[in-house]
C-alpha cells in the first residue's frame, strides 16, 4: 500500500481446476486486490475526507453507509456546488456553503474546502453535518461515529443555522421566529406533550431512531424545539423539499403538519379540555362534536382543505417571496415563509415584522390571492373578517346557554359525553384565530346544531337576535 491512500481489501475468487492423475480435485486460490477509497487529506484539511469519487458523487463515508448514500445523492445537497456555479452570481463567500467545510458541524476554524479548495469537498456531503470522518474510517470499531447536531444554532455555531441564514435565504432567522422555535417551553415535564413539543419527540414519533448531538437531552434534561432536521430529512426523502412526510395529501397520519396539528380536534370523554390544535381536522372537515340534529349536506370540507389548495396547511402557511424597498425597488430579504405565518403583519415594505400583535387590517394577505383562491388580498380578508364575527357570535350565545345548563352535565368521570359538554367543545373552536379560514363552514354548522341541542334537551330559549341560518357557504359567500 503506498503512502497516503487508504485501501479496502475486496476478495476476488479465482478457481484454478485441474484434473490430478490420481483424482478429480479442485484448487481454490483466493487473491485479494485493494480498492483506493481516499487520498488522505492534509493536515489542513482537519480529518474531511470528502468525495472517493467526484464524478459519480461517490462519497467516502458512502462506500459502507450505501442506504444513505443513494437518499443523498437524490438531494439538493448533492447538487450544492454545480447549483452555486450555474445561478449566475457565484462568489467566493459562498462557497464554504456549497462545500465540504467547518460549518454544520462540530469543527472549529477553517477546514474542508475552506482551508484546501480541493474538489474532492465540493457538495453539502455526509461530513457537512457530521463533522471529519477520518478517524472513523480508518479505525471503524471504535466508538468514533461522528454524530450531526439537530439544533439550528441562529448563532451561528453549530447546526443547520450556520448556512441557512441572512438575507437571501433567512430560514435560521424565521425559524427562531416561529412558534416551532419555542415548543418546549410550554411541555416541560409533560411526557404527553412531547412527541410535538420537542424535537426528539417527534422523531421517535416518526420512528427515526438515528443517533445525533443532542439525543437524550442535556446535563439538565432540557430537549431541542422542533428544529430543520424534524421536518425535513437531511439524507433526502420521496417528497418534496426532503420532508419527512407529504404536505398535500389530506391525511393526518401522513400529512407532516397534521401529525401534531390534530390533537383533541374531536372531544376526549374523559376531559373537561376542548380543542388542542384542531388545525388538521378542521381542514378535512372531521373535527368537533357532532349532535344528532346535525345536517352538513357534504359541504364539510372548506376550500383550503379541497383540492384547491393542494398544499394543504403549507399552501397557506409557507409562502416565500422578495421584500423589496419600496423607495428604491432594491433588494430587502426574501421571506422564506419558515414564519409559518399565513396573514402575516407587515412592515412598509411587506416584510414580516417581529411583533406580529396587528389589527386585522394591518395584515397580509397577499399569498391568499394566488392561484386564483380569493379574487384580492382585499377580498380575502374581508371574507376571514365576516366569518369571525359569525364564529365568535355563536360562540357567545353557547357559552351563555352553557352556563344554564346543569353542573352535573360536566362531569369528565361519570362515562357519558352530555350535550353541554359538547356544546361547550365546539364553541372553544372561535378561540382558534386560524378557525374562521380552515373551515369556517363546518364550524358554523357545529355551533348551529350544538345550539338547537342545547334549547331541545334543555328547554333553553336562543337569543333572538342570534340566527340560526347558515350565513357562511362554501365559495365564499354570504347569505
Amino acid at each position: 500500500m503506498r503512502p497516503g491512500t487508504s485501501k479496502a481489501w475486496i476478495a476476488t475468487f479465482v478457481v484454478v481446476a485441474g484434473t490430478l492423475a490420481t483424482s478429480a480435485c479442485t484448487d481454490e486460490t483466493i487473491v485479494f486486490r485493494d480498492r483506493e477509497l481516499f487520498e488522505t487529506p492534509v493536515a489542513a484539511a482537519a480529518g474531511f475526507v470528502g468525495y472517493t469519487d467526484e464524478t459519480t458523487k461517490l462519497t467516502v463515508c458512502g462506500n459502507c453507509h450505501v442506504g444513505p448514500q443513494s437518499q443523498w445523492e437524490e438531494s439538493g445537497h448533492a447538487d450544492a456546488w454545480d447549483g452555486l456555479q450555474d445561478s449566475g452570481h457565484a462568489q467566493e463567500f459562498c462557497e464554504s456553503c456549497h462545500t465540504v467545510s467547518e460549518l454544520g458541524n462540530v469543527a472549529t476554524g477553517t477546514a474542508g474546502y475552506s482551508a484546501t479548495a480541493e474538489d474532492r469537498y465540493h457538495d453539502v456531503q455526509c461530513e457537512s453535518c457530521h463533522g471529519p470522518g477520518l478517524d472513523h474510517v480508518t479505525n471503524p470499531s471504535d466508538p468514533n461515529i461522528p454524530l450531526a447536531p439537530m439544533d439550528v444554532s441562529v448563532d451561528g455555531t453549530l447546526g443547520c443555522g450556520e448556512c441557512h441564514q441572512g438575507s437571501h435565504h433567512p430560514f435560521a432567522e424565521e425559524w427562531a421566529q416561529s412558534g416551532h422555535g419555542d415548543m418546549y417551553a410550554g411541555a416541560q415535564g409533560r411526557s404527553a406533550c412531547q412527541s410535538c413539543h420537542t424535537g426528539e419527540g417527534a422523531l421517535n414519533a416518526f420512528g427515526v431512531s438515528d443517533p445525533y448531538i443532542e439525543k437524550g437531552g442535556d446535563a439538565q434534561g432540557n430537549h431541542f424545539n422542533i428544529t430543520c432536521a424534524v421536518c425535513h430529512d437531511p439524507h433526502g426523502s420521496d417528497f418534496t423539499a426532503q420532508l419527512r412526510y407529504s404536505i398535500d395529501v389530506a391525511d393526518e397520519d401522513q400529512n407532516l403538519c397534521m401529525k401534531c396539528h390534530h390533537k383533541r380536534g374531536i372531544p376526549d370523554p374523559t376531559s373537561f379540555r376542548g380543542p388542542h390544535s384542531p388545525q388538521g381536522p378542521l381542514l378535512i372537515g372531521d373535527a368537533g362534536w357532532w349532535p344528532p340534529n346535525l345536517d352538513i349536506q357534504g359541504d364539510i370540507v372548506a376550500t383550503h382543505g379541497s383540492d384547491a389548495n393542494p398544499g394543504l396547511c403549507a399552501g397557506c402557511h409557507v409562502n416565500s417571496y422578495e421584500v423589496t424597498d419600496a423607495a428604491t425597488g432594491e433588494f430587502v430579504v426574501n421571506a422564506t415563509g419558515h414564519r409559518f405565518l399565513a396573514t402575516p403583519c407587515v412592515d412598509a415594505n411587506g416584510a414580516p415584522t417581529t411583533d406580529q400583535d396587528c389589527a386585522e387590517g394591518e395584515k397580509n394577505y397577499e399569498g391568499c390571492a394566488v392561484a386564483g383562491c380569493h379574487g384580492s388580498a382585499q377580498g380575502a380578508s374581508a371574507a376571514n373578517q365576516v366569518a369571525q364575527l359569525r364564529l365568535t357570535t355563536l360562540a357567545a350565545e353557547i357559552d351563555r346557554l352553557v352556563a344554564l345548563v346543569p353542573a352535573t352535565e360536566f362531569d369528565s368521570g361519570d362515562n357519558r359525553y352530555t350535550t353541554g359538554e359538547g356544546a361547550k367543545f365546539n364553541a372553544g373552536f372561535a378561540g382558534f384565530a386560524g378557525s374562521a379560514s380552515h373551515n369556517p363552514f363546518l364550524v358554523e354548522a357545529l355551533m348551529i346544531a350544538s345550539i338547537e341541542q342545547l334549547k331541545t334537551e334543555y328547554g333553553l330559549a336562543v337569543t333572538a337576535e342570534v340566527s340560526m341560518q347558515r350565513q357562511l357557504v362554501p365559495g365564499g359567500a354570504l347569505r
